[in-house]
């Protein structure tokens, strides 16, 4: 299991970015959060098999129609199953 922590910046608030990346965690069965940051980002933190979180990283790249990522700072790390499901934090 791995855990992955992204910081997505861009056009990615306002935009529907936390519902759609919510719908696309529970969809691939994945564990963590999103959620706004003061300063414009988006902040996600997934947990799940290797492949599966891949998956969820591709599509933060490009995020919903109405997104326009510009660029994802990526934190690797080992899952320590504290997450109960994917939820929209704030």
């Amino acid at each position: 299991m791995d855990r992955v922590h992204l910081i997505v910046q861009g056009l990615v608030q306002g935009v529907g970015f936390r519902y759609h990346t919510q719908n696309e965690a529970v969809r691939l069965g994945l564990t963590g959060y999103v959620k706004n940051l003061p300063d414009g980002t988006v902040e996600i933190v997934a947990e799940g098999p290797s492949p599966v979180v891949a998956e969820l990283l591709d599509w933060a790249k490009q995020g919903p129609p109405a997104a326009q990522v510009k660029q994802v700072d990526i934190t690797y790390g080992s899952a320590n199953g504290e997450f109960g499901s994917f939820t929209i934090a704030r």
